[in-house]
Formats: structure tokens, sequence, C-alpha cells
């Protein structure tokens, strides 16, 4: 495993980021699905998902998610000297998102800003990334953003507030965005992170068209649904347990265990076979969905976003499209794992759209 340790920087705070329309499972199907949605309920666990708006994308979500972090802590836009930007839905094909958010927050140019494309195992591969370059230069305070509108883009309209009853991705992905404010001190608590790639399972989520390689076709993802229910149950819980090894944990030392929250099942699978218990296992698919990059910091936002006293111990892992994973275990105050933002603000860039008939 490729293994990082950081003893100087700590999580000064989390945020996260939704809309302000929570819509239940059953509002966005047709009545004649009643039995499939029970079934739909009973297996992921997901009883509805925050939809963005219309306009809305995951770098509305991140600059609210940012603002708050920042707030929460004092901390100056000038003071901000790295911004990593984790999500596979930017809002453009150039430039860059991070680009996009430096400036709506009003950083200075003393800064970093940049994407990286990653899916659900994107919190971890941000964290890891953002505090790997503050260990090497002399940035003193980021923010790592993550998330996506993966919701977004599956749901096929059908009516007003309905989508395809057939597709199942639609009715299991939310959206959201997340802020982690980063900041070396010298009292930071360990953190202690581990992440791998199977490149050989690429193809077992992927969109291939609409892009370089494949210009022409249909812009809809695929997903080998047996493939990465097998991956998602065996591959990240030796890491987690091998991660525990390496560093002299146990299960029993953590407060609790934060995973993706991909579905109900895969998550209760990883748990037993990491040696957590159903108690110490956060779940907050029930009512943000699968948010991809997001879902870590939805499951801390559900349980302590409106706690303030205490520390928490967390083993957190992600895991997905890639096929990537990777696991985090570090001590977060829950003062600082901030209330639920909910927004219907998006950032009007000048650009008007411009409708489908006119493009054909």
């Amino acid at each position: 495993m490729i293994k990082s340790t950081f003893n100087d920087i700590k999580i000064e705070a989390i945020a996260t980021a939704v809309s302000t329309k929570w819509t239940p499972v059953e509002e966005f199907i047709s009545e004649a699905d009643e039995k499939n949605v029970a079934k739909f309920k009973k297996n992921t666990g997901v009883e509805g998902r925050y939809d963005a708006g219309y306009k809305q994308t995951t770098s509305d979500f991140c600059y609210a998610a940012a603002k708050k972090a920042m707030e929460h802590k004092g901390v100056k836009p000038e003071e901000i000297g790295l911004l990593v930007f984790v999500s596979q839905t930017p809002d453009y094909k150039i430039p860059a998102t991070a680009c996009v958010l430096h400036n709506r927050l009003g950083l200075s140019d003393d800064c970093m800003a940049f994407d990286a494309n990653q899916g659900c195992s994107g919190f971890v591969y941000g964290l890891n990334i953002a505090c790997g370059i503050m260990e090497s230069s002399n940035i003193k305070t980021a923010l790592m953003l993550c998330g996506d509108v993966s919701g977004k883009g599956h749901r096929r309209s059908i009516g007003e507030g309905r989508t395809d009853p057939d597709d199942n991705e639609a009715k299991l992905f939310g959206d959201a965005g997340v802020a982690v404010l980063l900041r070396k001190t010298e009292s930071a608590p360990q953190l202690d992170m581990a992440m791998r790639t199977d490149g050989k399972g690429f193809k077992a989520i992927i969109n291939p068209y609409g892009h370089s390689r494949h210009i022409h076709g249909m812009a809809a993802s695929h997903m080998d649904g047996v493939e990465v229910f097998n991956f998602a149950i065996e591959k990240p819980p030796i890491l987690i347990k091998e991660l525990m090894a390496d560093i002299g944990t146990e299960a029993t030392d953590y407060d609790c265990l934060i995973l993706h929250q991909a579905n109900k099942f895969i998550m209760k699978q990883v748990a037993r076979r990491s040696g957590f218990t159903s108690k110490q296992n956060l779940v907050s698919i029930d009512k943000f969905g699968n948010t991809s990059s997001a879902s870590i910091a939805t499951a801390l936002t559900k349980y302590y976003g409106d706690e303030n006293e205490g520390t928490i111990k967390a083993m957190m892992c992600g895991f997905g499209i890639g096929l990537s994973w990777g696991a985090v275990s570090a001590e977060i105050e829950k003062k600082d794992v901030l209330p639920l933002i909910q927004t219907d603000e998006y950032y009007d860039d000048g650009y008007e759209d411009i409708e489908p008939e006119i493009l054909a």
C-alpha cells in the first residue's frame, strides 16, 4: 500500500453543502413502481436525496462550504495557499474549476489551484494530495474541496419531479459539495493515510463517450455491478486492516467507521470484514444518497454537525471508480464538523445556455 503520515497538519474544519430540495424516493418514481421502490430502499438504504437546482453545480456547493469553513476559523482569503478541487462533474471542460473557485473566494495570486478527476475515493485522495503538497512547501493553510452532482447527471426527466423508473442509478445518487480546511500546526494529531489503485478495473464504472477517445455517442455511464460489488467488499477491508496494523491500532480504538456511502449492504459487509461493529458504522446514504467523493463528509455532518464537545477518532475509507480506494485514520474535533449548509444559489458566469435544438 502507499502510506502517508502527517504530524503537523490538522483538519481545521469540515463543511458539507447541499440544495434546499430534498426528494423522497417515492416522489420521483411512478406509483406503479411501488414494489420495486420498497425493494430498492431495503437493498440500498436510500430514503431520498438532495437534488441540485437546474443551474447548480458541484462548485456552487463547494463554494458555500468553503466560505463557511473559513468563517468558522476566521481564515482570510489571502491565507489560503492551496485549493484542490476533486470531482468528476466540473463546471467546464476547460479551465479547471479550481481556478473559478479561486476567483469566487477572492484568494491571492500566491496560491496553487488545480482539479483532480476522482470519484468515490476522492475525499481520501484529495486529503493526501493536499497534505503532501503542504508538507513539502511553505503553504500553511489549504482547502480541499470535493463532491459531485452525479444525481443531476443521472436524472432523465419524465415529468415534474420524476425520473425514468427503470434507472436505479437516478434513485441512488445525490448531489453535494464538501470543504475541508487544513492548517499546519505543531499540535496536530497524527494523520495516517493509505491508498491503492487497480487500473485493470477501469471499465467497471465508465462513461466512454462524449470525450477525446470517442467523441460521438450517448454520454451515459455504465457500471458492472458484479465486479464493483466484489471489489467493494473484498479490497477496502484489507486496506483498512493493513493500515491499522501498520499504525498499531484496532477497530475498538475508533469511535466510528465512515465509509463511502455506496449502498447499505456493501457498507455492512465492509464494516464486518474490517472488524467494526454496526454501531460504529455511520450511515448517511438514507438522507443523502450516494454523493460520490462527498459521502464521507455527509456522514460526519449528519452525526456530528450539531455537536460541539469532544473529539472523535475516525477511520474513513473511500472506494470506487478507477478502480481506486483509500483509507484515513484521523482525530477530528466535533466543533469543527459544521452543521449542514443548504443553498439554492449558483454562480452566474455571464454565459447564456444554448438550447439543444440550436446545437442540432
